[in-house]
């Protein structure tokens, strides 16, 4: 069946940790560390988070702030009294604004061919109750139909009814729904307990062997995008 709606991620497909952020508070608090550091250190952190045991033992939000822990660790950040205290500083911002707002070069030019591409686009973020306003201020929202955060549903992937609750907001059908997202254990299971098909981003080549279809940039998701629309 031809592609007709595109679920994407937000965070850590469309959107990223503004790691020159956080540096500035670990700096405020004492702590050096480079934005390129952190940012280098991140996608270990991820794939640790994506472990099946942690995603089912723990919540987004929970999961959230051990990964910045997981990122301070393999960027050489001993934990202390200063790097707990620019959490906290960071988990206020993030609360109020969302911390992933750094969107890359790439984004815009990706979306505008699956937008292109594809009759509906979807966002479907575990997300922290402001990812829509947050879309807004970072010029993202206009090319969503739909943008579906789980704080404001109260359920979150790898959960089919959230991904349920997108093809209903967005009247798609799962047969002919494609999810992309950049965690396996939450995103492409998800997707296909759902009953949809599933993409894996994958930059840092993490995922290799695993049994998904896997894309290294944007550049390559708006492909496979277009193919799957052409058929």
């Amino acid at each position: 069946m031809a592609l007709e709606t595109l679920f994407l991620d937000a965070g850590g497909v469309l959107v990223h940790p503004n790691w020159e952020r956080v540096a500035a508070t670990l700096a405020r608090h004492g702590v050096r560390a480079s934005a390129d550091a952190l940012r280098a250190a991140e996608p270990r952190a991820k794939r640790t988070i994506d472990e099946g045991t942690h995603v089912k033992s723990s919540t987004d939000a929970q999961r959230a702030w051990l990964y910045m822990d997981l990122v301070f660790e393999g960027a050489g950040i001993a934990p202390s009294a200063a790097t707990r205290a620019a959490v906290a500083e960071l988990a206020a911002y993030h609360a109020e604004h969302n911390l992933w707002e750094h969107v890359p070069d790439d984004v815009v030019p990706a979306l505008e061919r699956m937008r292109a591409a594809v009759p509906t686009l979807v966002v479907v973020s575990n997300a922290n109750g402001v990812l829509h306003r947050m879309f807004d201020r970072v010029g993202l929202s206009r090319y969503f139909d739909v943008i579906c955060d789980s704080c404001v549903e109260k359920i979150e992937k790898p959960d089919p009814r959230y991904f349920h609750i997108a093809l209903e907001r967005s009247k798609s059908r799962a047969e002919s729904t494609l999810h992309v997202g950049d965690l396996y254990y939450v995103d492409v299971m998800g997707a296909r307990g759902a009953g949809l098909q599933a993409i894996l981003l994958d930059p840092a080549n993490l995922y290799e062997g695993m049994d998904c279809e896997r894309v290294p940039t944007l550049n390559a998701l708006a492909e496979a995008v277009e193919r799957r629309r052409r058929r």
